[in-house]
This record gives structure tokens, sequence and C-alpha cells, in this order.
């Protein structure tokens, strides 16, 4: 029996070119070196926020090592990002006590109050959601981390009120 595959239409992603100028002087650093290739990618991501597709060639290049095994490394490791996150990139916590104690509802509060699923970005660049398996605190638990700011002991109502402070105090210092 044949399994006819429906063709999707996914809009393709064109990313802005990169100014790869800034990784030089990194690449110097490493040169001829072991184990130099997670530090270029956190370097690289470093500069950039996430890892642009233009320098997994230079870093090839530079290292030899090949752009697929790059792209492997890159993607087995959660700390490696290969499109841009928003300037607040929310972490909530399903680790066995925060999921124990209802950080599902979290996650569905800020999806519904984001307009976003998980892994996306709004579309004013601001907010990132992701789920992460543990933030090590799980007395707190449920927990949410925004950029180095954790906050314990929440439920969804909570959270949405924590995001919508962050957006009003930025907005307040735009002005």
């Amino acid at each position: 029996m044949r399994i006819n595959r429906l063709a999707v239409e996914q809009p393709v992603a064109t990313e802005k070119p990169q100014d790869l100028q800034p990784l030089l002087h990194i690449f110097a650093k490493y040169r001829n070196k072991q184990g130099s290739l997670i530090p270029l990618l956190q370097a690289a991501q470093e500069h950039y926020g996430f890892l642009p597709e233009a320098a997994f060639g230079l870093i090839s290049e530079e290292t030899g090592v090949p752009v697929a095994d790059i792209y492997g490394v890159a993607t087995f490791y959660a700390q490696f990002r290969l499109k841009p996150v928003g300037k607040n990139v929310i972490k909530v916590c399903h680790g066995t006590a925060c999921h124990v104690q209802n950080a599902n509802a979290i996650n569905e509060a800020l999806r519904d109050e984001l307009q976003i699923k998980d892994g996306e970005t709004t579309s004013d660049g601001f907010f990132t959601l992701e789920s992460v398996a543990c933030l090590g605190c799980c007395s707190l638990a449920p927990v949410m981390m925004i950029g180095d700011n954790t906050h314990g002991k929440l439920n969804g109502k909570m959270a949405v009120r924590i995001i919508r402070e962050i957006r009003n105090q930025a907005s307040v210092t735009e002005k």
C-alpha cells in the first residue's frame, strides 16, 4: 500500500544577513584548540542572541568541523537557539515538583495572555515562552524565570500579572 503524503505549505523564514566580523577575534582565542566548538557557539549566541545560519559556515571553516556536525551539537544542547528570541525569555519549570504543583496552568495562562505557543516569541519581540525541564527551585514550585528573576509559588493569574507589570514598566521607561 502506498501512502500519499500531503504537501504542507510552510512560510520560508528568511534571516537578516549578519555581520560576522565580531566573531573573528573570538576565533583567534580558540584557534587550533581541541574542544573549541561549544565555546565558539556560546560566543556567537552571546553576541547575536541566537545562532545565525551564517555563523555555522564560519565556525566550520575555522574549526574544520562539518556544518552538519555543528548543527548536531547546536540542536542537542538546549542552551543553543537557532532563531531569535524575545527581549524577555519566560522559562516555566516543568520539573517534578512544579509539574505536581500544576505548572501546566501557568503555561496555559501565559499562552492565552501572550497569544503564542510554547517556544514562540510575541509578534512585538518582547516575550518568548519556553518550557524547561528544571530550574532547580523546587521549594518554590511552581516556578518561572524571566531573565535572571525567579518567581515562585505561582498560579496562572499571578504569572500573567507579572508579565503585565514587566510590559507596563517597559512602556513607562520608553516614554
